[in-house]
Parts: C-alpha cells; sequence; structure tokens
C-alpha cells in the first residue's frame, strides 16, 4: 500500500521544530566555545597581570639580591599563590633555576616548558600556553629587573587547564538549560505556526490545493465567455482562452504579468476597485468588438485585492436571441393551431347540440378540403418540412390575428441545401411575417392581407413578403437595418429587421424593399445556394 503523507500541519510542526532544535543546539555550542575562550582569556589576563604586579615588589628584587634567595622567595610566593588562587606561582633566576616551586623538592631545578625565552632573553611579559610539571597550564610571564633594568630572574604565575575545564562545566549546565528552554518555545511556536498556516489555508492539504487550482483552470477554460482577473495594481493574474480569441491575440501571448491597460486601454477594472461597485451587463468595445461585460471586485472580508471581468461578444448573444425567438416562434405558432382547432371543435359541438348536424358535416368538410389543399401545396410545391412548418404556423396565427395569409401559389422549393444554415431562414422568414403582422394589425379586418412567395430559381433562393400596411419610407432601409427602429412606441420593438440583416450577412444574402401591390411594403431576400461568399473567420 502507498504510504499516506503526514499532514500539512504535522509537516510544518516537525520541520519547524526540528529547525529550532538544531538552531539551538548550533547556538548553545558556539556560546560555550566563545565563554570557553572568554575565561581562558580573562585567566591568561589575570596570570600575566599576577606575574607583573610580583616581579615589580620591592621584596622579590631583595630576595634575589641575598645570599639565600630561596628563603626569602618561597614563603612570598606561597602566599601570593594563596591569596590569589593561582595553580602555582615559579620563580627563576636568570638561567631559568627555580628559587621557589609549590613542591619544595624541585626548587633548584630548572623551569620546564620551554617558553621563558621571550621573558629571559627579552624582557618581556607574556602569556603562553605549555605543559609543565603539574601539567598542562595557562601561564604568565614577566621578567624580574634590578635597579639597572637588568633581566634577574622570572615569575611565572599558571592556572592548571584541568582546573579551567572544571570551571566551564559549570557553564555547560546553564547553557543546557537554555537550549532545552529555546527548544521547547521553539516546538510551541512551530504547533501555533502550523495551525496558523493550515488556518489560512483554509485547512486544506497541499494536494487539495493543487487539485483545486486544477480544478479552477479547467472550469475558467471550460467558460465560453472571456475571464480577465486582476490585482489590486491592475496586474493581470489570470485569463482564459476565450479572452485571447476576443482580444484577437494568439493563446501563446504572455498577458499574465502585463498591466490591464496596456491589453485594453478603456477598461473599468480599476474603478471598479475603487468604487467597490459591481458593473453587470455593461455594453463596451473590446478591440473594435461589440461586448456586453461583467465586473465583479474580489474582496477579502472588507479589502478589495483584486477585480474579476467576464465579457462575450454581442454577436454571440444575438444568435441566442435569435434561437430564443425562434423557440418563440415555433411555441406561438403551436399555440395559434391550438386555439384554432380549439374553436373548431367548439363549434361542431355547438352544431351537434343544435342538431345541426348537415352543417356541421359541411363545416367538417370544409375544413379538411382546406387543410387537405394546404397539405398537398406544401408536399407539391414546398417539400422542404422546416419552411413548410413555419409556414402552416404563420397560417394558423393569421386566423387568429383576422389576417388574410397569401401563400402565392407560384412559391416552390424542394430542399434548403445542407450547407445553408436552416435556423437563419426561419430567423428570416419569422421576423418578416411577424413584422407584415405587426405593420397590418391597425387596419380593418378586410384589409389586412400578407403575402409569402419562396422560390427557388436554382442559383439562388428568394423569399418575398408583402403587406398592406402603409409602407416603408424611401431610404430608410438602410437605417433599419443597422439601428433599432420602430413605428411602435410601447414594447420593445424594433430588432426584427437587424436581426434578419445579421443572418444574411451569415448567408451572404441581400435584402431591399420596394412599394408592393397591397399598397405597402415588399421585402425581396436572395439567398445563393452556392454557399458563404467570405470566409467568416476573417
Amino acid at each position: 500500500m502507498k504510504k499516506q503523507k503526514r499532514s500539512l500541519q504535522k509537516r510544518i510542526f516537525g520541520f519547524g521544530a526540528i529547525f529550532v532544535s538544531l538552531v539551538a543546539i548550533i547556538i548553545g555550542v558556539s556560546l560555550y566555545f566563545t565563554m570557553s575562550h572568554a575565561i581562558e582569556d580573562e585567566i591568561g589576563e589575570r596570570a600575566l597581570s599576577i606575574a607583573k604586579t610580583t616581579a615589580e615588589r620591592p621584596d622579590i628584587l631583595a630576595g634575589f639580591q641575598s645570599e639565600n634567595p630561596t628563603e626569602l622567595l618561597q614563603p612570598i610566593a606561597l602566599e601570593i599563590q594563596g591569596l590569589t588562587g593561582a595553580e602555582y606561582i615559579v620563580i627563576g633566576d636568570e638561567e631559568g633555576y627555580r628559587y621557589a616551586h609549590p613542591v619544595e623538592d624541585r626548587i633548584g631545578e630548572k623551569m620546564v616548558g620551554d617558553d621563558n625565552e621571550q621573558a629571559l632573553v627579552y624582557g618581556k611579559s607574556y602569556v603562553s600556553e605549555a605543559t609543565g610539571t603539574l601539567g598542562s597550564a595557562l601561564r604568565g610571564k614577566a621578567p624580574v629587573l634590578d635597579e639597572q633594568g637588568e633581566i634577574v630572574g622570572i615569575i611565572s604565575v599558571g592556572f592548571l587547564k584541568e582546573d579551567m575545564s572544571l570551571i566551564f562545566a559549570r557553564y555547560i549546565d546553564n547553557i543546557a538549560y537554555i537550549v532545552l528552554i529555546a527548544i521547547a518555545i521553539g516546538i510551541i511556536g512551530s504547533s501555533i505556526l502550523a495551525r496558523t498556516i493550515k488556518k489560512e489555508l483554509f485547512n486544506l492539504e497541499p494536494s487539495e490545493i493543487a487539485n483545486l487550482f486544477m480544478e479552477r483552470n479547467a472550469l475558467i477554460e471550460s467558460i465560453r465567455e472571456g475571464v480577465i482577473m486582476v490585482d489590486a495594481k491592475g496586474i493581470i493574474t489570470m485569463i482564459n482562452t476565450a479572452a485571447h480569441e476576443v482580444l484577437s491575440l494568439p493563446t501563446e501571448a504572455q498577458l499574465v504579468g502585463r498591466n490591464i491597460w496596456e491589453v485594453i486601454p478603456n477598461t473599468y477594472l480599476l474603478q471598479v476597485m475603487e468604487t467597490g461597485e459591481q458593473h453587470l451587463d455593461r455594453p463596451m468595445e473590446i478591440k473594435g468588438k461589440k461586448a456586453i461585460v461583467n465586473r465583479i471586485p474580489i474582496r477579502v472580508g472588507e479589502e478589495i485585492i483584486g477585480a474579476v471581468s467576464s465579457f462575450r461578444l454581442q454577436s454571440d448573444i444575438d444568435k441566442l436571441s435569435e434561437e430564443l425567438s425562434q423557440v418563440k416562434q415555433y411555441t406561438e405558432a403551436l399555440r395559434a393551431q391550438t386555439h384554432e382547432y380549439h374553436n373548431f371543435l367548439y363549434t361542431i359541438s355547438g352544431l351537434i347540440q343544435l342538431h345541426s348536424y348537415e352543417d356541421a358535416i359541411e363545416l367538417i368538410q370544409l375544413e379538411t378540403a382546406e387543410h387537405q389543399s394546404l397539405i398537398q401545396f406544401m408536399t407539391r410545391r414546398l417539400q422542404d418540412p422546416f419552411l413548410g412548418g413555419i409556414v402552416i404556423g404563420f397560417l394558423n396565427r393569421a386566423k387568429e390575428l383576422k389576417v388574410r395569409f397569401i401563400l402565392d401559389e407560384d412559391s416552390y422549393l424542394e430542399k434548403i441545401p445542407s450547407h445553408l444554415q436552416k435556423h437563419l431562414f426561419v430567423s428570416i422568414i419569422g421576423n418578416l411575417v411577424t413584422n407584415a403582422f405587426e405593420a397590418v394589425e391597425s387596419k380593418p379586418e378586410a384589409e389586412r392581407n400578407v403575402r409569402i412567395y419562396i422560390f427557388d430559381n436554382g442559383e439562388e433562393i428568394i423569399i418575398e413578403v408583402e403587406d398592406s400596411g402603409d409602407g416603408m419610407p424611401n431610404g430608410l432601409l438602410d437605417i433599419v437595418l443597422t439601428e433599432k427602429i420602430s413605428t411602435k412606441s410601447e414594447g420593445d420593438h424594433g430588432y426584427g429587421l437587424v436581426k434578419v440583416k445579421d443572418s444574411l450577412n451569415d448567408l451572404a444574402g441581400k435584402i431591399s424593399i420596394e412599394r408592393g401591390d397591397l399598397g405597402g411594403a415588399l421585402f425581396i431576400v436572395s439567398i445563393p445556394k452556392g454557399g458563404y461568399l467570405h470566409d467568416k473567420g476573417n
């Protein structure tokens, strides 16, 4: 089985405790050696000071000038040794032979250590480390000078290294206590740090954070809207592939780390961060393209740390609107057909209840004949079920609106070519016929006429929609095809012809308007069957 990784909190605690312990031990060892050297230096200076002071005493010089120097110097050396705590004080003549020594048997012998030359030859006072008869020691050496400044002897004050080690040992316990206290504080601090970091990371493990990061990237890339995120300074921290496409930049272009002003000069993200207000469904032009933009500040508590913007091209939204419009038209057609048949059934039911059986039969035969005639016409002249369905739907809608809907008997279309998008045909016919119905709704019922003509001449598909309304002023076609203009004062109108123009652009079609025989507007649409005349990707 795969060994399970320790939690982040345990790892932080473990690493922190080990690190602090190592640092504390290193500091403790360093402190020990530093103190040891300091103590050695201090004891050496002490030995040197005792040696120099002793060498300058008059009774010491008098002892050197007496007939028996040892008799006078030995008691003085022992006295100074007792007062100062030195391990030994040795007094020797100019040749290095002992006049005084803690061990009386060694008086008269040559001083050992080979470290007397600087004092006896050059008259210097110094500290040396050497091994004598009593062991390794730090020695303070000072020459003894007579009244003429001549070197007559040497004073050697020693402190054994062994005794110094005992002094050092007394400090080890204190240093060890300090190290242990430091380790304990480090362990407690590591525990607090581990809990704090885990809390800051929402109690998530590194693997969970990595998974969330990858899931976030996958989610953002799956969104069809462009998404850009910036920090508080306006630096881009995240951008998805859809945003690159909207900005007309290659995916490999490095935008993260750049200022948002360099990429989108007319951005309002910085204003959103300053005010803290959201911008929802705001129109904007990005790189010459119309888009709908959302801007939301990113907050951590009360602080705004950045902002995120999502945007989508207006053309994409228009396509969705067209599809919804088509669904609505189908739904409306079905509702009108259902309503018409309900009226028909109610009429038959009333005639039967009135025992007008002949009238009921005549009505049924009339309706059946009309329906069969329509079906036969569709079968012979408009064989494409897609167009046949919408035409029948508008026939039923026209009955409900009390409009005479004329399907030109010269119409003929076998099938819409597969490479042409059928939903665009539905959008074009639907919007033109709907506008025609609205154009005649204010007319008397007898004058409400709408005619549709669909014909395939082999090279292009011709669609004509004519109404008996008031028509359209000359020169207004170019405007209504590009701007939202409507003759209605209420409601949300005026989009129909703009959508027709957009659909025709996708099909490489053309539209024109004339004064029709019915007295109103006549819209003539031509769509080439050969396919697109331009590449939509350019």
